[in-house]
């Protein structure tokens, strides 16, 4: 294996609420190479999106605050950082994509004023280089007449629009590590072909890793090499994407797969829901926080929470079961892929 570029061990991060201190992200460890695309999957308030503010320091503080881990990028740990090194970093070496661009963009600058700052800062262009080159990354990203819409403001643009402005901005530097948190929400199937085939270029150009967060099974079948599985802060298993698709080990991973629609041989679509809600991480239960939807759930997982264990296959998973104990489930899951 490549020695990684990211190397994130034991982070924990917590928000102060008034029910008390909430751990959004405990103890997540995970790795990126260069010109690898990791994937992060989950349901909404996993941990996903706060693991990766975490590491541009761009926790709100208060009420949140990084209260464990290290972060070490380049030799550097990125949670130590002091800011002005910080901001050296962000846009330049490591850049994201936010997940709503009408919040992540300055709607009283223009698209131009916004793009030219940043390579402007980083690259060193000139007003006339950095002009060209914003136009240049508008057309990349499949907006029409970009050198006139370059001048518009952020609420003259679609939301799908806006949303390819921000990847535009995010590649602008061709940085050595993408955050790219559901890069293609909003997106038309052919725009998000587009995308991902310009962040795939970016990767065979550059070597630039990737950590992608997206709900959308088929994009991280066909785009990631590894995924780690996160549940209510924590990684519950991770695995190269071919064995994660073909043989899950943790039940949430199995109900993640299997809980897409499906056409019976009559047209109908049929659901398989992953059962209850999402726990709130102020009041997780005992043992294992999955194993009040878990139909799998023995006795030792309302006691003992479980550790990643390593798998025959090589991947890493947080069950004290194993669902390769239930094979008919494992076809339908891999369909995904196809």
């Amino acid at each position: 294996m490549p020695s990684p570029l990211l190397q994130v061990e034991n982070l924990s991060v917590e928000f102060k609420t008034d029910e008390g201190a909430l751990r959004a992200v405990n103890d997540v460890s995970f790795s990126v190479a260069a010109g690898e695309t990791l994937g992060l999957a989950g349901e909404s308030g996993s941990g996903k999106s706060v693991t990766n503010l975490a590491l541009l320091g761009l926790i709100p503080s208060p009420p949140g605050r990084v209260v464990a881990g290290r972060a070490m990028f380049r030799g550097e740990d990125l949670l130590t950082m002091k800011p002005d090194r910080l901001r050296q970093i962000r846009g330049r070496h490591i850049a994201m994509i936010f997940q709503d661009p009408m919040t992540s963009l300055n709607p009283l600058m223009t698209v131009a004023d916004q793009l030219t700052e940043m390579t402007r800062l980083h690259l060193g262009h000139t007003a006339r280089q950095a002009l060209d080159h914003a136009v240049m990354m508008l057309e990349r990203v499949g907006i029409p007449a970009a050198a006139r819409r370059v001048h518009d403001y952020p609420h003259q643009f679609s939301g799908g629009m806006r949303q390819r402005v921000m990847i535009a901005m995010a590649l602008s530097c061709k940085p050595e590590l993408l955050i790219a948190d559901e890069p293609t929400t909003a997106l038309d199937v052919t725009i998000q072909a587009q995308i991902l085939e310009l962040i795939r270029e970016l990767q065979e150009q550059e070597g630039t890793a990737v950590i992608l967060i997206t709900h959308d099974l088929g994009v991280m079948a066909n785009s990631c090499r590894r995924v780690a599985v996160m549940y209510a802060g924590r990684i519950i298993e991770e695995a190269a994407v071919d064995t994660l698709f073909y043989k899950p080990r943790h039940p949430y991973t199995l109900g993640l797969l299997n809980s897409r629609p499906k056409l019976r041989s009559d047209g109908a679509s049929r659901l398989e829901p992953i059962p209850g809600q999402p726990p709130n991480v102020a009041l997780l239960p005992g043992g294992c926080a999955f194993q009040p939807r878990c139909s799998f759930a023995i006795d030792r997982c309302r006691t003992d929470r479980p550790e990643l264990r390593p798998s025959p296959e090589g991947s890493r998973f947080a069950c004290h079961i194993d669902v390769e104990t239930a094979p008919t489930h494992l076809p339908e899951a891999a369909e995904v892929r196809t």
